[in-house]
């Protein structure tokens, strides 16, 4: 992607941050069909260092399967905050009006190779972990061991697993690190309350 060196984040604990906060990410790949891209929720390990690994899992019918492990490199691209950022919202305008509208963003690309899992116990820690993860908040948690064995192992029988070591990250935070800071903190009146006023904060001049 295109990337300025101001709006560059470089920093992995930051990027594998938002890969844990925004799980659901795109898995973009080019096969025998051609390009070819799936939206999956991964969890994130630590290891290997520096960039770690992602594991998930995919229905056993996805053309994904059929290739096996011949996939070369892939792409996964994970979305955090955005916001578009109005004209309107610069004190600047009302200075000398140069100023157009833009869209302020935050998103990594990780790039490493697709390896598939055909092991049910794999795949069933796999499936436990992500479940555990994201209903950890709820009121009332739901474990993979509340519904029934049989029902458990037909899912199971319908799914591959699949982990995709880390081989680079690549982060862009365009949160208007371009901007005077009068326009700074201007942007962050006008979005005050959401994700985008704190990560223009972070960044301000």
């Amino acid at each position: 992607m295109y990337l300025p060196k101001h709006f560059a984040e470089t920093d992995i604990s930051v990027m594998h941050a938002l890969m844990r906060k925004h799980p659901l990410a795109t898995l973009i790949c080019h096969g025998p069909a051609g390009l070819d891209a799936n939206h999956i929720p991964f969890l994130l390990a630590n290891e290997p260092t520096p960039n770690g690994k992602l594991q998930g899992h995919i229905a056993r019918a996805n053309p994904l399967c059929k290739a096996g492990d011949t996939w070369q490199e892939v792409l996964v691209i994970f979305q955090g905050a955005e916001s578009y950022i109005s004209p309107s919202n610069y004190a600047t305008k009302a200075e000398h009006g140069k100023v157009v509208p833009t869209w302020n963003y935050t998103a990594v690309h990780a790039y490493g190779r697709l390896r598939l899992i055909d092991d049910p116990a794999w795949i069933f820690a796999q499936i436990s972990a992500l479940t555990a993860t994201h209903e950890s908040s709820l009121p009332q948690p739901w474990a993979v061991s509340d519904a029934p064995t049989d029902y458990i192992e037909k899912m199971l029988g319908a799914i591959v697993g699949i982990e995709i070591n880390i081989d680079r990250l690549i982060g862009k935070w365009k949160v208007s690190q371009n901007q005077p800071p009068a326009n700074q903190a201007s942007l962050i009146d006008a979005l005050d309350g959401q994700p985008m006023a704190d990560l223009i904060r972070q960044r301000q001049q």
